[in-house]
């Protein structure tokens, strides 16, 4: 009787530094791309419910465009309040995961930037005469803190409101003896500067070095500039950060973007 091959391990393993409980869409997308994933969380998604959240919320849906920074932010303003809204009223996604998010949550005709990044969304064409207008900004503290300057700059009111804070968290033991086992090629799924920052925080040393190692998979030129002042030196910036986008350079040979 013949004997079964072994499966041979996977080429590479793609490091998700989602918040915790938010790993499954990495892995979906790096089963479907034949890689294997490990999750390494370094941030929890703490909804914002008290009074003060909400009255800021329901400030922000009423102004006449509203801009949303996450599906973590749709998902934790619906919790609060309908998001179907006043006649009229333009609403705005970072990317084409929040528009998804946005649509779930009863809301058509969403404008999505061609890239999922604060520069992208600002160039928009529609954001661009907000002069003397109200903005409401559905959103979380750090992350995506250009939007707001760059519409007050256009003389926009912006209306902020904070449904959610991320906490800072140490991935646990063993999400670092599961990376110590690893013997393949290690990626970084890389869609938040804030979890690259705690990640590098509180990365063990004898896993410092190879970490440093590890092929960057950036969803912006801007969480490019983050990991390469952390000292990784092997990035390529993706189309967009969701994960399929991501997963995408994992394998690009080409010379990354020069090192500034």
């Amino acid at each position: 009787m013949r004997a079964t091959a072994k499966p041979q391990p996977p080429a590479w393993y793609v490091i998700s530094l989602r918040p915790v409980g938010q790993h499954g869409s990495v892995r979906r997308a790096a089963a479907q791309a034949g890689l294997a994933c490990i999750a390494l969380s370094t941030m929890r998604i703490a909804p914002q419910d008290d009074a003060r959240t909400q009255a800021a919320l329901g400030k922000a849906l009423a102004a006449p465009f509203v801009v949303f920074t996450s599906p973590n932010a749709v998902r934790c303003a619906s919790a609060l309040a309908s998001l179907r809204g006043a006649r009229g009223r333009r609403v705005f996604a970072i990317g084409a995961g929040t528009a998804a998010a946005l649509r779930r949550a009863g809301i058509a005709g969403v404008q999505v930037p061609p890239r999922a990044d604060s520069d992208a969304l600002l160039a928009l064409d529609a954001l661009q005469d907000v002069g003397g207008r109200r903005v409401g900004l559905v959103t979380a503290p750090g992350g995506r803190d250009r939007i707001a300057p760059g519409l007050r700059a256009r003389g926009a009111e912006v209306v902020r409101a904070d449904v959610y804070a991320r906490e800072a968290q140490a991935p646990m033991p063993r999400a670092w003896n599961a990376l110590r086992a690893v013997r393949g090629k290690l990626a970084i799924a890389l869609s938040s500067g804030d979890a690259l920052d705690t990640l590098m925080a509180h990365v063990p040393g004898d896993l410092r070095g190879r970490l440093l190692g590890a092929r960057i998979l950036a969803g912006s030129e801007r969480l490019a500039d983050i990991a390469q002042r952390h000292g990784f030196d092997d990035i390529r910036v993706a189309e967009g950060a969701r994960p399929a986008e991501l997963l995408a350079v994992v394998r690009d040979g080409r010379p990354r973007r020069a090192i500034r």
